[in-house]
């Protein structure tokens, strides 16, 4: 499965990225993440040391090319993936859409086909799990960048501004052919929070694949550099962001792009978001 991760910034889109990805690499499953933010911090939160999180190169553009269809690698991907790709705790292989060295050098057109074209190619293995951190930006939807996705995962706090973003993130995938988009409601405090975020759902006919409760201990654990999953107190968080891993694991819900016909998904909420 190609999983996309989108949303406003600071929703934590990198945060529940990474933990679906080691929670899934822990479970056995061989896991891809791809960092396709130019201002790229995937690879700490996956639990790399910064001095080698900084040695995360882009694959180079020279190994893409027109296809028909789109664009595509031209090198097979196991071997783009054994010379490009950090090896992350868990045994998570990380590949990195790259970031600007300079001031004023121009768009990042070419490093947006770089990420559509290992997600193309990723595809090809049903058995892997390719989880991809996106920039906080209409962009990779604009670009079709994640057209290759079999789900986009638009992480929601409880607020007007993160959410008119998930519905505007929301229109734009469903013009592409992405076969589920489901949102995740992040930061929850409280009931009232997550049910502002279920009606929300019910009103944009989204399907709600769970909710993840506010915890000082995630705040914490990024001021120590230490992943999320690695972090006790962080339990709780851990534990949600599994719940949605096996929401994201089953079939969707009857209605178009996974949406839930109007109905939303009962979940429990977590017995820290009190």
């Amino acid at each position: 499965m190609r999983l996309a991760v989108a949303g406003k910034g600071g929703a934590g889109k990198t945060t529940i990225s990474s933990t679906l990805a080691r929670l899934a690499a822990r479970s056995g499953t061989r896991v891809v993440a791809i960092d396709a933010d130019a201002n790229p911090n995937l690879a700490t939160a996956l639990g790399l040391p910064p001095a080698v999180a900084e040695g995360l190169g882009a694959v180079p553009t020279s190994l893409v090319s027109r296809r028909q269809g789109g664009a595509g690698l031209t090198e097979p991907i196991d071997d783009v993936l054994n010379r490009y790709a950090l090896v992350a705790p868990d045994g998570v292989r990380l590949l990195g859409m790259g970031a600007p060295a300079h001031a004023d050098e121009g768009c990042l057109c070419s490093a947006h086909a770089v990420v559509a074209s290992l997600m193309e190619d990723l595809g090809a293995d049903e058995d892997r799990l390719v989880v991809i951190d996106m920039e906080a930006s209409p962009e990779h939807f604009s670009r079709g960048t994640v057209r290759h996705a079999e789900v986009v995962c638009l992480v929601a706090e409880p607020y007007y501004r993160s959410l008119e973003t998930v519905r505007r993130m929301a229109a734009l995938a469903a013009e592409l052919p992405v076969s589920r988009v489901v949102v995740v409601a992040n930061k929850v405090r409280s009931v009232g929070d997550h049910e502002a975020i279920a009606e929300f759902c019910d009103r944009q006919a989204l399907e709600l694949a769970g909710s993840v409760p506010w915890s000082e201990d995630v705040v914490a654990a990024d001021r120590q550099r230490v992943p999320v999953v690695d972090w006790p107190r962080a339990a709780s968080v851990v534990d949600a962001v599994a719940a949605v891993g096996a929401v994201l694991g089953q079939a969707a819900p009857p209605g178009s792009k996974g949406a839930s016909s109007g109905k939303v998904r009962e979940l429990p909420l977590p017995a820290t978001a009190t």
